[in-house]
């Protein structure tokens, strides 16, 4: 194998790929990032066994078609510590040479047909779905998973497809993100019974995978695994294993809620000012609704007391609830500072609800009065 490339072009993906390769291993040679020169391009390929990825990189020019092994960690270094513009990858005996204008390495290496085989897409049935708009439905709800609890169906984001949509919907138990948008079903493809959960890890891995510049992915989810194309590139990672709980059932049905109108920049920015007296023993804040304004209240016995008001649209009945700050910052956090979030409460006992008008609803659960 011999090629050249630009430096920038690469680093770019190598990055990219390189997210999935394990730290520790009892198999050293996953350690390494396979790359796959033919024709004008490259492919880069990466896998922990749960989670693989393979990303093409164009406009390479391949003088000797071939593959190497890169050990990821070192090649990484080299790509980010070079100057030089273009480098030039050959394989040489049992390693590959990087040379640029000013530099040479050489790095040892193993046999690239030892690397486990990691699957382009190939499904009939899938799902095309918007780039921008399937990393904005990660960010909304990854961050709602649980990765330490023993619920172990809890660690990742349930994946709902229908004929028209898809929603994906993340939960720890005291808090549910669920975001619905457009995705249109080839070949019958759907799912919808509580088990397509993808893991949270591999969730956060595809959003730095896609690019915004990106116009559709498809995505195909099977018994076991999901595999998730785009432009640039095939994702493949395994499900967890186990059955989502039930989340239509922890969505709020009331009848007559308050609703209350809030920009979420200004609440983020009076939640922060807040927050500050909290502590790890004391998160709650107190919501105080009425009169035309919001207050948040804070009360930390070691640290002293807060208070920062906010004026609302809001002239309804005086209502206060108590919430976790960080849950609230989580949600107010994913959000452009100019959205315009409604919040729905029925009591200071029961479940606050926040939603979007771009089909997004994030439940919070109260704290006690003891917090």
């Amino acid at each position: 194998m011999k090629l050249k490339c630009n430096r920038d072009s690469l680093l770019a993906a190598f990055g990219v790929v390189s997210n999935i390769v394990p730290a520790r291993t009892p198999k050293p040679i996953l350690q390494n990032v396979k790359l796959d020169a033919s024709g004008n391009s490259i492919s880069l390929m990466a896998t922990d066994l749960d989670v693989a990825i393979r990303m093409e990189v164009p406009d390479i020019e391949v003088q000797v078609p071939g593959t190497a092994l890169l050990p990821a960690s070192r090649f990484g270094l080299i790509l980010r510590e070079s100057t030089d513009a273009q480098l030039r990858l050959e394989v040489e005996g049992q390693g590959t040479v990087i040379r640029g204008d000013r530099s040479e390495f050489r790095l040892a290496g193993g046999n690239p047909d030892e690397f486990p085989v990691i699957e382009g897409f190939h499904e009939e049935r899938y799902q095309e779905i918007p780039a921008r708009f399937f990393k904005e439905l990660i960010r909304r709800t990854a961050f709602a998973t649980d990765t330490e609890n023993s619920r172990y169906a809890l660690g990742g984001v349930l994946l709902e497809f229908e004929e028209q949509r898809v929603i994906a919907v993340g939960t720890d138990g005291r808090r549910l993100a669920k975001m619905e948008g457009p995705a249109i079903s080839v070949g019958n493809h759907h799912s919808s019974d509580y088990t397509t959960i993808v893991p949270t890890r591999a969730m956060q891995l595809i959003d730095r995978a896609l690019f915004d510049s990106d116009a559709e992915i498809r995505v195909g989810a099977r018994g076991n695994d999901i595999l998730i194309r785009s432009p640039r590139g095939t994702i493949f990672s395994r499900l967890v294993e186990g059955r989502f709980p039930r989340w239509r059932d922890v969505l709020p049905q009331r009848t007559n809620p308050i609703r209350i109108e809030l920009p979420a920049g200004a609440v983020y920015a009076a939640l922060r000012q807040a927050s500050i007296v909290v502590s790890e023993d004391s998160r709650g804040i107190d919501f105080c609704f009425g009169d035309g304004s919001l207050i948040l209240m804070a009360s930390t016995a070691d640290v002293g007391r807060s208070r920062v008001e906010m004026p609302i649209s809001y002239v309804g009945q005086p209502i206060t609830i108590a919430l976790d700050n960080r849950y609230v910052a989580d949600f107010l956090r994913v959000l452009d500072a100019e959205r315009m979030i409604t919040c729905e409460i029925e009591s200071s006992e029961s479940a606050a609800l926040f939603s979007t008008d771009d089909g997004y609803q994030y439940v919070i659960m109260p704290m006690s009065k003891e917090h």
